[in-house]
């Protein structure tokens, strides 16, 4: 059994923002990009929030953005840190 493709978290509101900065659409970038526009469109509403590394790589630099710009990745969660003086409790009796 084959594991699955890694993929990127992506922060579609980001996408959304260089695209029309760029003054470009969804159709051009979509185009540009490889994937089609209904894709594109997923990925900045959210509904779709991962990409593989191949289209990740094309949006990057379709959007003119260099190798090591992460301004189109999604934040990784923040671990929320143990409460001081919560234990968990062993119910077993």
């Amino acid at each position: 059994m084959q594991s699955p493709s890694p993929t990127y978290p992506v922060d579609g509101a980001a996408v959304r923002e260089l695209r029309m900065r760029s003054g470009i659409g969804i159709p051009q970038l979509a185009e540009r990009v490889g994937i089609t526009a209904s894709y594109l469109s997923r990925i900045e509403v959210g509904t779709r929030r991962r990409m593989r590394p191949a289209t990740y790589r094309r949006l990057r630099s379709a959007l003119g953005l260099p190798p090591d710009d992460t301004r189109i990745l999604a934040p990784r969660p923040a671990v929320p840190a143990p409460r001081p003086g919560r234990h968990r409790r062993d119910h077993t009796g």
